[in-house]
């Protein structure tokens, strides 16, 4: 029985229309009833019944069904495994990712995970934090590191991390600024981040009614931003540590508003034995650095 035969009977009872089978599968309609000719002689039993152009399955057809659909299942799973074999992995891990925290925790923890944990091939999906529950509520992530609680009610969340959220300027203009000064003399930076804008910005504005603002929804561009002196902005301190670190930027502290906490989430659903090293791993990591923790 060809493999071939079996994703084409899948893809015709899917829309019981060789023809709309042949364009998904970009071969000739005749391929395509060759395929199906094929596999019911395999079978020794009509799959489909056919009236003119048209074709229904049959109940054979219908209780093959997800013998077949399984068939290629395990197929693919079984070749996928046997490819993670050959690069030397027999085991996997699908993180879902937040943009922020990819760019500012992961580089360095992968590094340190996958040379401790070469066996397990590492695959990183960068999402939204909004959309990651459902990434490992639909099980396309084995785990997710998000910047927000997400809403799902059948996966499991923990915070595995806070930092304090400041102010911040480019290193230029912001080395004597105070809170005040910053905030009336450059425009203010916000919704980069997924948690606090919604909170925190009332409680700014209150204080400092004329301030100018503008929405950026990426961390690493509200940066750059800022660094070109476009602006200042509250991020939470582990994205903007190297930054203050090397002198791009400065933090410019604050008197009237009360800073917010970020947290990072671990988003789970399956306890599989990769997501549960990784978690070890990313749970002692955070603690034993100072500067992270």
């Amino acid at each position: 029985m060809d493999i071939k035969w079996l994703k084409t009977f899948i893809t015709a009872a899917k829309y019981e229309n060789f023809r709309q089978a042949s364009e998904e599968l970009f071969l000739t309609q005749p391929a395509i009833t060759k395929h199906i000719k094929r596999l019911e002689s395999q079978l020794n039993i009509e799959l489909f019944t056919r009236a003119g152009k048209t074709v229904t399955l049959t109940a054979a057809g219908l209780k093959f069904l997800p013998y077949a659909i399984e068939i290629i299942e395990k197929y693919e799973q079984r070749l996928e495994d046997f490819n993670l074999w050959k690069q030397g992995y027999n085991r996997k891990l699908i993180i879902a990712s937040a943009p922020q925290i990819a760019s500012a925790i992961l580089p360095s923890l992968l590094r340190k995970f996958m040379n401790e944990n070469p066996d397990i091939e590492v695959i990183i999906n960068i999402v939204q934090s909004f959309d990651i529950g459902e990434e490992i509520s639909s099980g396309r992530a084995d785990l997710g590191l998000s910047r927000i609680q997400p809403v799902q009610t059948n996966i499991n969340s923990v915070i595995v991390h806070e930092e304090p959220v400041i102010l911040v300027g480019s290193s230029e203009n912001g080395v004597h600024l105070d809170e005040k000064t910053a905030l009336n003399k450059f425009r203010l930076i916000t919704h980069n981040h997924p948690e606090y804008w919604d909170e925190l910005l009332p409680i700014i504005k209150s204080h400092y009614p004329a301030i100018q603002s503008m929405a950026v929804n990426q961390v690493e561009i509200t940066k750059r931003f800022i660094e070109e002196g476009l602006g200042v902005s509250y991020l939470p301190m582990m994205m903007v540590k190297e930054e203050i670190k090397v002198g791009k930027l400065v933090e410019i502290h604050s008197d009237k508003i009360t800073l917010p906490v970020s947290a990072t989430y671990v988003v789970t659903k399956v306890e599989t034995a990769e997501m549960k090293t990784f978690l070890r791993f990313l749970k002692a990591e955070l603690s034993s650095n100072a500067d992270v923790t």
